[in-house]
């Protein structure tokens, strides 16, 4: 376990080179610039900004000068949000992401696992056609479509949940852009746990367990659900990524303050450095998260062996 461990980190480093790099050179290539604006600077201004931001230096020099500034954990200074670091609007847009990212993922795996296991208890019956249904729907209509109609249902029509206007990160705030974030996730989980689930309930084992006049619920959640949850934690990972990337939109449309928020508004702006902080930032987070899903696969199945 431990070995797998280390694989994996010395793996990340490359891996994470390969994408600062990429991040580079892809926003200098950009057209336009963060000081470009409607209304021209003086040369002698303009000279001077750039001067300060090292933008004056020809771009190799700017990218090892980047470089050696994410080597010691800096993403430099912001160039929209002048009296902030790339780090401080990191640090303060992390806590909305997390609650919003962790509060979708831990509600697609429960809603996801829940109707999963009743459809494929219940193969061709109503309950099946329903989930599936539903689960086919939820895949089909993306999360940046979803979002605008919950927010026209619920906050324009009916008025009963916010759509804007994030306070103090309540849950009331939380339950539209949390919907609209598991609402695809919850649909992939519960067609592979039904998917798992059926085919588990085939296995000799749990036809052993019947036969020896066990409960049907112990036999459920003791012997077939954690073998047949086994695929859902390999979806994990890419799921986790999605809800990351995902969350980049579903925080402009709800005006949630979280890193997302910040990540466009540096886009539209030309603000290098904050794109490329948070860009490094969300990598360095989904390997780290696939690292925790790998180890927990490994532990979940003693028979896989990481060569």
């Amino acid at each position: 376990m431990a070995s797998l461990a280390i694989r994996r980190l010395f793996t990340a480093v490359p891996t994470l080179f390969i994408i600062i790099t990429a991040a580079f050179f892809m926003m200098r290539a950009a057209p336009g610039g963060p000081f470009d604006s409607e209304r021209a600077l003086l040369p002698e201004i303009e000279a001077n900004i750039k001067a300060a931001y090292d933008l004056d230096k020809p771009l190799v020099d700017q990218y090892f000068i980047y470089l050696k500034r994410v080597v010691r954990g800096d993403f430099g200074p912001s160039y929209k949000f002048k009296d902030f670091t790339v780090n401080e609007l990191i640090a303060t847009g992390f806590p909305t992401s997390l609650k919003l990212g962790g509060a979708a993922i831990i509600l697609a795996l429960a809603l996801g696992v829940s109707l999963g296991t009743a459809a494929a208890l219940r193969q061709n019956s109503l309950t099946d056609h329903v989930v599936m249904t539903a689960a086919m729907t939820g895949i089909a209509v993306p999360n940046f479509v979803m979002a605008p109609l919950m927010a026209l249902i619920f906050g324009i029509y009916l008025k009963v949940l916010p759509v804007a206007g994030w306070e103090e990160g309540t849950i009331k705030d939380m339950v539209l852009p949390v919907i609209a974030l598991t609402l695809p996730y919850t649909a992939y989980i519960a067609r592979l746990t039904r998917g798992s689930m059926i085919e588990v309930l085939h296995t000799n084992y749990v036809r052993t367990a019947r036969a020896k006049g066990l409960p049907e619920r112990r036999i459920i959640l003791r012997h077939a659900l954690p073998a047949a949850i086994l695929p859902v934690v390999s979806f994990l990972g890419p799921a986790t990524a999605g809800i990351i990337t995902g969350s980049v939109v579903i925080e402009q449309i709800f005006q949630a303050p979280g890193i997302g928020r910040y990540f466009v508004q540096g886009a539209l702006n030309r603000d290098y450095t904050l794109v490329m902080g948070v860009v490094i930032f969300y990598a360095a987070l989904i390997m780290l998260f696939n690292l925790i899903v790998d180890l927990v696969y490994a532990l979940l199945d003693p028979r896989v062996r990481y060569k």
